[in-house]
C-alpha cells in the first residue's frame, strides 16, 4: 500500500492498534473454508464500522476502505453466525 493510500485509510480508521489486536482474536478465520482466504480483515472491519458510524448505504463505501461487496458480505456472514 502506498504512503498516500495508507494516510487515506488512517483518516477513516476507527480502531486503535491495541483494540484491533483484541478484536482480531474473536473473528473467524478463513482457513478450512471453501474459496479464497479472507483479505485484509482489519480493512473490512473498519469498512463495517464506517458504514455503521455514517449510516451510508452499502454501495457508498469509500474506496479506501475496500470493496463494498466484501464488507457487505462479511458483515452479513458475521451477523448470521453471531460473530
Amino acid at each position: 500500500m502506498s504512503a498516500v493510500s495508507r494516510l487515506a485509510v488512517d483518516r477513516y480508521q476507527v480502531l486503535a492498534d491495541k483494540q484491533w489486536e483484541l478484536l482480531e482474536l474473536l473473528l473467524p478465520k478463513s482457513e478450512g473454508r471453501v474459496g479464497r482466504n479472507f483479505a485484509n480483515n482489519r480493512l473490512v472491519v473498519e469498512g463495517m464500522l464506517y458504514r455503521l458510524r455514517t449510516g451510508s448505504p452499502r454501495g457508498d463505501l469509500l474506496r479506501e476502505l475496500g470493496s463494498w461487496q466484501t464488507v457487505w458480505k462479511r458483515h452479513r456472514r458475521y451477523a448470521a453466525d453471531g460473530t
